[in-house]
């Protein structure tokens, strides 16, 4: 006879993203630590990519332009794990981890983040596998959908296939101004 009490969800052996706390400007040595481990203790089939989100920001020296990485979420790795209690432990007491994020704590395994914002999140870093298919090109009349400019609408002078973002020109203070939005905050304007 068939089990009928199995749960339909597996969590342990869902391969998910966890957000790790660590003491700020740490976050590289934890990413390092976490990697070391994942070598020595063999758990490759636990712990999967480790991440510091961070983007390139352009910044002016004496000068002259000079790129540097640019942290977007101080005091945070993202992690892609399946959680286990093994994979959980071993996370939890690497040098500089101060926790999850997520976890209500006294032993409760921690939320993982949502696969959108997990996507939004490499798409900013230009790690994301999902492709979005756009109906806009260069020189289009877009509107943006969300965020600060929301419901405004420009023309499109530049687009980045890799991070998936497209510099629009809109009208701020009377000119024309050029903002960068990911690709799924616009909307083509038919006319």
């Amino acid at each position: 006879m068939a089990e009928t009490n199995k749960p339909i969800l597996d969590d342990e052996n869902e391969k998910r993203w966890y957000v790790v706390n660590t003491y700020s400007g740490h976050e590289n040595r934890v990413k390092e630590n976490l990697e070391r481990r994942v070598e020595s203790m063999g758990i490759q089939d636990y712990l999967f990519r480790i991440l510091v989100a961070e983007e390139p920001e352009i910044e002016i020296k004496n000068g002259k332009k000079v790129e540097k990485m640019h942290n977007m979420f101080p005091g945070y790795v993202f992690v892609e794990m399946r959680m286990t209690d093994d994979a959980w432990y071993v996370v939890r007491n690497t040098p500089g981890v101060t926790g999850f994020i997520g976890s209500s704590g006294g032993g409760a395994k921690p939320f993982p983040v949502s696969p959108d914002e997990m996507e939004s999140i490499l798409r900013r870093m230009g790690q994301s596998d999902k492709k979005v298919v756009v109906d806009f090109g260069v020189g289009d009349t877009v509107r943006i959908l969300t965020g600060p400019f929301s419901g405004i609408e420009g023309r499109i002078s530049e687009m980045n296939d890799q991070t998936q973002v497209a510099s629009v020109l809109t009208m701020l203070f009377g000119r024309e101004t050029p903002t960068d939005i990911p690709y799924n905050d616009l909307q083509k304007v038919t006319e």
